[in-house]
């Protein structure tokens, strides 16, 4: 697909590769610098390198190809399965596996999984989320362990959806967090959106902001180490917990990339994943209308760090008494 576009007057002088890094947010910086040195992306119909310089007045032409549809495989990864019926299947999805294929995860995900799961079963799936993503009403990052729903038709995929799109899904979310919050309950209002200098992140910092509502509730402190968390997201932003807690100076045990090397590792004990769980999901099947809740205990990598963080948290206690 062939677009064209003049840079406009108010724009500062930058190389090409980052000014359309933040302008074409869908395509990854590697993957326009290709496209640059293919002669595909000019500046003025003039092949150029990435570094050029773009100016205000200058045409730039972009000659996107469009993506090949993925050969998805299945493939025998286990799953563990809470319910399915013929219209849609939950399960716990483990830490550690993505979701859907992308660049630098073609296979080994989530999706691999449920395409060999309906080959053996002869069950069905939804084809409204595509090739690469089918059966996927929603998703958890790949380090966020929990309860997921898979649709298994397209009618299915479509009630389900609409159920996330009016928040009338029952969540609820567990995670460790930095430190403990002062409040043992409260109410997070903070707009969202792609960052506008680190475009794999999300914050406040955003050319988009979009409405972003979180309810948390200290289950548990460990001192001031850490907190037990619940959390009852009331919209559905990417990356919206993460981001919501780090706002509050209580960034989730594990997360490197929005809580830095910090929490990675308490007295020694090092943290290898972001701890957050999705623990409860609960909304109305859309067949028989009645409600559907399924809950998964929190897992053992997850119980290790607070059994650490209670071991610190008593020895902490010794030493001041």
């Amino acid at each position: 697909m062939i677009t064209e576009f003049i840079v406009t007057s108010g724009e500062q002088p930058k190389r090409l590769d980052v000014f359309l890094v933040n302008r074409e947010r869908e395509i990854s910086r590697s993957a326009l610098q290709r496209l640059i040195e293919l002669g595909r992306i000019r500046i003025n119909d003039q092949v150029v390198r990435p570094s050029q310089k773009i100016k205000p007045g200058d045409k730039i032409t972009m000659d996107v190809p469009k993506p090949e549809p993925l050969a998805l495989k299945g493939e025998a990864i286990p799953l563990e399965i809470l319910f399915e019926d013929d219209h849609l299947l939950v399960l716990n999805k483990p830490a550690g596996i993505v979701v859907h294929p992308a660049p630098g995860n073609w296979s080994g995900t989530l999706v691999n999984a449920l395409l060999h799961h309906f080959q053996t079963s002869g069950g069905s799936v939804s084809t409204i989320g595509g090739k690469e993503r089918p059966g996927l009403v929603h998703r958890l990052d790949k380090e966020t362990s929990g309860v997921m729903v898979i649709a298994k038709t397209d009618q299915a995929h479509r009630y389900l959806a609409g159920q996330f799109k009016h928040h009338t899904i029952t969540r609820v979310y567990e995670a460790l967090i930095w430190g403990a919050p002062k409040k043992g309950h409260g109410l997070i209002t903070l707009a969202i959106g792609r960052d506008t200098r680190e475009r794999k992140k999300f914050s406040a910092r955003t050319t988009r902001p979009k409405e972003s509502i979180t309810e948390y509730q200290v289950d548990h402190r460990f001192g001031k180490i850490a907190a037990h968390v619940l959390l009852h997201p009331r919209t559905g932003r990417t990356h919206q917990l993460r981001v919501h807690l780090n706002s509050l100076g209580h960034p989730i045990l594990g997360d490197l990339t929005y809580g830095g090397r910090k929490v990675c590792g308490i007295e020694g004990f090092d943290i290898k994943r972001v701890m957050l769980h999705a623990r409860t999901l609960g909304f109305q099947h859309p067949t028989t209308g009645t409600v559907h809740e399924y809950t998964s205990p929190f897992p053992h990598d997850f119980d290790e760090v607070m059994r650490s963080l209670d071991r610190m948290t008593q020895q902490l206690a010794d030493r001041n008494t």
